[in-house]
């Protein structure tokens, strides 16, 4: 007899992109890394908070991250009493599904989306539904009027990079037999639309949202959680006592309260993304529309793509490959900076 719960002995384990070895000489183009350092400010912060001899670090961080709260309803008119702060978004989707989902509940979401859902609902023993996208990735018609204790969408979508419209989101939450609508926004500052109001206006909708993107913070694990009263009360009861340090606490506070600078970073992914659209399509590859700091190129078969993410990986360039239907035949590629963008667009030509 094995010492894991069946679920555990069962599932596969979520698999991160690749890290390579620090001090690597590679163009690291797979993980959706913002290419562009954090906010001064939030240096600055971490220096105070250690002060001369890191004394603070002795205590305990404050359990309520009130200072983030304060600072993400600062920035988004959001009632800091309705927010939630995590160890980056991934550990407020765990409690999304600790706090709401009984062995045996259905969990749903479209397929291909953000794998890390399918890792989660397998740990808690959940029934799965995955509607299929449509070459599009538009939203199946089968999620409207479900049943499922938790609806997962990513908006933009990982790793196609679509954005759904907030009106037809409205509309899924309201169609919920009796379940949450939870809307991962981990790319949403890249994106024309986003769907926090329906957080703030509807009782079914949950907004999650990461500081690793726009805010340049992958290395701090920073997420945030939009909900009404009943919802974020329910979650923070199932929550770690200290799940945010002394550090990112303070990192975070400063990262929202520079709101230009991110917003600065974001225009020059924004212009890097359509010069690389750009250099892609030239190349003769077929190009999602992309509302995130990536985007997805396919090739004409799945051999084609495998053989191009082996070459360039060969060559030092690291994007993302996934062996799955609907995304086997592409390559999804960050948005680096412009030289590295050219280097990656320079060795897809020499291929």
């Amino acid at each position: 007899m094995g010492f894991f719960r069946d679920e555990v002995e069962r599932m596969t384990a979520y698999v991160p992109g690749e890290q390579p070895p620090a001090g690597s000489r590679v163009i690291k183009l797979n993980t959706n890394e913002n290419p562009y350092p954090p906010s001064p400010a939030v240096a600055r912060a971490i220096a105070e908070e250690l002060g001369r001899d890191g004394e603070r670090l002795r205590l305990y961080s404050d359990p309520a991250a009130s200072l983030v709260r304060r600072a993400a309803e600062d920035a988004t008119g959001f009632p800091a009493d309705r927010i939630l702060v995590g160890n980056g978004s991934d550990e407020l989707l765990a409690l999304l599904v600790r706090a709401v989902v009984n062995p045996g509940d259905v969990i749903e979401y479209p397929f291909p989306t953000y794998v890390l859902y399918e890792t989660l609902a397998a740990a808690a023993g959940a029934r799965v539904r995955t509607p299929e996208f449509a070459r599009d990735f538009a939203l199946p018609s089968a999620l409207f009027g479900s049943d499922a204790r938790l609806v997962f969408i990513a908006s933009p979508n990982s790793p196609s990079g679509n954005s759904h419209p907030p009106s037809m989101l409205e509309e899924l939450s309201r169609s919920l037999r009796g379940g949450l609508l939870v809307i991962d926004e981990a790319y949403a500052d890249f994106a024309p639309t986003n769907a926090l109001s329906l957080a703030l206006s509807l009782p079914n909708v949950v907004v999650l949202r990461t500081f690793s993107k726009s805010y340049s913070l992958a290395g701090m694990r920073l997420g945030l959680l939009f909900a009404s009263r009943e919802v974020a009360l329910g979650i923070g009861k199932v929550k770690d006592s200290y799940n945010l340090d002394r550090l990112a606490i303070v990192a975070g506070a400063a990262a929202l309260s520079d709101g230009a600078w991110m917003r600065a970073n974001v225009e020059k992914i924004r212009a890097t993304r359509a010069r690389l659209v750009q250099g892609l399509a030239a190349l003769g590859l077929d190009v999602l529309p992309s509302s995130a700091n990536f985007v997805f190129a396919r090739y004409p078969s799945a051999d084609r793509a495998r053989a191009a993410y082996t070459s360039l990986k060969a060559r030092g360039i690291l994007v993302r490959y996934f062996d799955r239907p609907l995304l086997d035949d592409g390559l999804r590629i960050t948005v680096g900076t412009d030289e590295e963008i050219d280097a990656l667009l320079g060795a897809l030509s020499a291929l």
